[in-house]
């Protein structure tokens, strides 16, 4: 999900008026913030952090290969002057998108396990997985073409579209 750059700055002056933060720590808090509906690139956060810089706003400090991003006082003071207009980025966007299910823990477990078949399992292992992905690739389109809202339903579903 990719939020308006405005957003993304006022994520970061708010997570910053916290405490001092690597751009990972601020990609991976924006996400745990968010709910898991947003998490920006680090094509994101380090073009706003540079502006913030930029601004006086933030002040990096480069250390073990590290870049360590705090406000300075003038940014404290902005974020302060301006909490009506930077509001709450994260109660913004979940209401947008209403209730969302995070889906990249059982997507990242899928992977990982057709990894290790890939460099572990036997030819015929992984034939079979590959049969495996391809009909969980043909159910998730399924659940798309229900106008339905969609349930989970037992596993054996049987009705599958030709590839």
């Amino acid at each position: 999900m990719r939020a308006p750059r405005g957003d993304v700055r006022a994520a970061v002056l708010q997570l910053l008026a916290e405490e001092p933060m690597h751009g990972y720590q601020l990609m991976q808090l924006i996400a745990e913030r968010s709910e898991g509906a947003w998490r920006p690139s680090p094509g994101t956060i380090y073009p706003v952090l540079a502006q913030l810089e930029d601004e006086g706003l933030v002040e990096v400090t480069r250390g073990e290969g590290r870049k360590l991003a705090t406000l300075t006082d003038t940014g404290r003071a902005y974020v302060t002057e301006n909490a009506a207009e930077l509001g709450d980025p994260f109660a913004t966007l979940r209401d947008n998108l209403g209730p969302q299910v995070d889906l990249r823990g059982p997507v990242e477990d899928l992977a990982s396990a057709a990894r290790q078949i890939a460099r572990s399992g036997t030819v015929g292992q992984q034939e079979a997985a590959r049969t495996v992905l391809r009909e969980a690739r043909r159910s998730l389109y399924l659940i798309l073409a229900d106008d339905e809202e969609t349930s989970v339903e037992p596993q054996g579903r049987s009705a599958t579209p030709s590839e």
